[in-house]
């Protein structure tokens, strides 16, 4: 007799691994964004949005890509690209065929403070998740499925 369905988890089991998810993404976030301010002076969202211009197509992104790409609203991005701006790691661009439209433009010294920080994101993400992981079973088992299917 084949198995029926698995058993759906309840609300309260969801709340439950929400919970741990929440607390989980707090505690990375925390700590990439103390390593990423103390080594190289940078926000983690300035460390992603620089990310995400580097990857881009001509290493330009509308403002409103960027915010959506960020999970910010459009005043949250026009700061930080203020920011990124000031410390001559972007610069602003209107588009050619549309006056109205605005890209962050990546420059080489933004591009290369990105680089000088990417081991230090790399290593911080895989020390905060390995404490994780040590600190919580569930957590431990979480993040091998979840390492296992990328690979």
């Amino acid at each position: 007799m084949p198995a029926g369905p698995a058993a759906q988890p309840s609300g309260a089991q969801d709340a439950q691994m929400w919970n741990r998810v929440l607390s989980l993404h707090a505690h990375v976030e925390h700590r990439l964004g103390t390593a990423l301010q103390r080594r190289h002076g940078l926000g983690l969202s300035e460390y992603r949005a620089l990310g995400h211009l580097a990857a881009a197509p001509d290493s330009e992104l509308r403002m409103q890509e960027l915010a959506d790409r960020l999970g910010l609203n459009q005043s949250s991005v026009t700061r930080l690209v203020g920011r990124l701006n000031a410390a001559g790691f972007t610069h602003r661009d209107t588009c050619p065929d549309d006056k109205r439209g605005v890209y962050t433009v990546l420059d080489d010294s933004g591009r290369a403070r990105h680089e000088e920080a990417r081991a230090t994101y790399e290593e911080t993400l895989a020390a905060a998740l390995d404490e994780s992981a040590r600190s919580d079973p569930a957590t431990a088992a979480a993040l091998t499925a979840l390492r296992s299917a990328l690979t």
